[in-house]
């Protein structure tokens, strides 16, 4: 079974990548198994020294799980089974060192997402995912 990775930060843009996948999904001879990933940006500073690290952990958690909702929603709505994943770290490489790790056999990113500007063919993530991952990465948008 075909295993895809979707990295989902909860913008409109990888709300809409989302979207556009699930209609992409009758290609498919038999159905992928999909996993869901949202990566939390670390906090920065010397956050640790006045909140304890399950709070931040907590917090993680509560705000990945807000950018996932949507396209949780979305797989839900069509019926599509999926899990989900929330790691902290630096988006780009978490989701090439997460993909390799898990064996997936293709990522499917939207061209841009939180931080997009206007007239850019790529976000800065999607660029360094297509840069160096290993496994094929399909764009969808």
């Amino acid at each position: 079974m075909l295993k895809i990775l979707l990295p989902v930060d909860g913008s409109d843009a990888s709300n809409q990548a989302i979207k556009d996948f699930i209609q992409l999904l009758s290609c498919y001879k038999e159905m992928p198994e999909i996993h869901l990933l949202n990566v939390q940006l670390p906090l920065h500073g010397n956050v640790s020294s006045f909140i304890d690290s399950e709070s931040i952990a907590q917090y993680h958690q509560d705000e990945g799980m807000e950018r996932l909702t949507a396209a949780r929603q979305f797989m839900d709505q069509a019926g599509i089974s999926h899990q989900f994943h929330i790691i902290v770290g630096e988006p780009a490489d978490v989701i090439v060192a997460f993909a390799k790790e898990k064996l997936f056999d293709r990522i499917v990113i939207g061209p841009r997402g939180v931080s997009a500007i206007k007239g850019l063919l790529l976000g800065s993530v999607t660029n360094k995912v297509v840069q160096f991952s290993t496994i094929p990465v399909l764009l969808v948008k």
